[in-house]
């Protein structure tokens, strides 16, 4: 990938059923709230790379794919990133902040299980259309 290329980062709207209303996970680095996600490594796959970066930052092991490698992406961001997410379902509500070892803590201050209401209100605009796109798969209705 040329320096000019986008840089894609790959990570999932993560989930757990609730009663009929999802909850969706948020991790919060500074004020930017955002869903798991983080650079793909050169030659490494994005749903790979997704997978990864979920265990890395939530400690969460135990997830499922219902829509298996679909996803949406972002518009291009920032320097030219574009994040891509998947859809991941997790079993129970249990997340531990990982280490980033090239700076000693957590990148994440805190995480959140959300209504995609509350979803709404945290996440910048660039990620609604992933949250719309997540709760119409989940749910068959738009956030």
């Amino acid at each position: 990938m040329s320096s000019s290329s986008p840089r894609l980062s790959a990570g999932a709207v993560v989930f757990r059923r609730e009663g009929q209303e999802p909850r969706y996970l948020l991790l919060r680095a500074f004020r930017n709230w955002d869903f798991p996600k983080g650079l793909v490594e050169p030659g490494e796959d994005p749903f790979a790379a997704a997978r990864r970066e979920i265990l890395e930052e939530t400690g969460i092991r135990n997830l499922s794919f219902p829509w298996k490698e679909e996803f949406r992406q972002t518009a291009p961001y920032g320097r030219g990133k574009i994040a891509r997410y998947y859809l991941a379902e997790a079993r129970g509500d249990k997340v531990v902040l990982g280490i980033n070892p090239e700076i000693g803590k957590p990148e994440h201050q805190e995480f959140r299980w959300v209504s995609a209401e509350e979803a709404r209100r945290l996440l910048p605009p660039r990620l609604r259309p992933i949250l719309e796109w997540a709760q119409d798969r989940i749910t068959g209705t738009a956030a």
